[in-house]
């Protein structure tokens, strides 16, 4: 489990018990492509693969929702358990109908796979809640800076790792990881 991690001690029984506190993403509502509103809680039963995008940035976005997009298909054996999160850090400009025209474009067939648009502050600071970062930045490209980052978040909202979206290797990487921890953690075995 990634992030900070705290104790607090609790009284059970008269004996004082250590428990471990671990970083956990917090809540958040989104629409998606289908303006649908899309909260935390409603997908709380899969583990997620996120990441932070906008559909105007000609560099590193296409490579990493083309990688998405494979590693969507790459686990579709276990597609009722793993939901894919595409963040708009561009709200202004990616809006449900332009999120919808973007997968069409991009032919992204995945239903596992919510492109979501919201407060753009809001969405800035919840990137750093999946370590990733995004800004407004007038010197980018599209006028926004973000990672390149995917991360892999399990039920309880601990964020599990993070992998190059760019790369890939790192798919793979985040293959098998999805894999390991849905088996070892929550005893669902795919089909690979």
């Amino acid at each position: 489990i990634l992030g900070e991690r705290d104790v607090e001690y609790v009284i059970i029984d008269g004996k004082e018990i250590a428990d471990t506190l671990y970083h956990v993403v917090p809540e958040f509502e989104y629409l998606n492509q289908d303006s649908l509103l899309i909260r935390s809680e409603d997908i709380k039963e899969k583990i997620w693969v996120a990441d932070f995008f906008f559909t105007n940035f000609p560099t590193i976005c296409p490579p990493m929702t083309s990688n998405m997009d494979a590693l969507a298909q790459a686990t579709i054996d276990l597609s009722d358990h793993v939901q894919f999160l595409s963040f708009s850090i561009d709200p202004m400009r990616d809006t449900p109908s332009n999120l919808r025209r973007y997968i069409e474009r991009r032919d992204i067939k995945a239903t596992n796979w919510h492109f979501m648009t919201g407060d753009e502050d809001a969405t800035h600071l919840l990137a750093k809640s999946f370590f990733n970062g995004a800004e407004r930045n007038s010197e980018a490209d599209g006028g926004f800076g973000h990672t390149e980052y995917f991360a892999l978040v399990d039920k309880e909202g601990h964020v599990r790792g993070i992998y190059q979206g760019t790369s890939i290797e790192q798919m793979d990487v985040l293959d098998n990881d999805i894999r390991k921890l849905l088996k070892d953690e929550y005893g669902i075995d795919g089909v690979k």
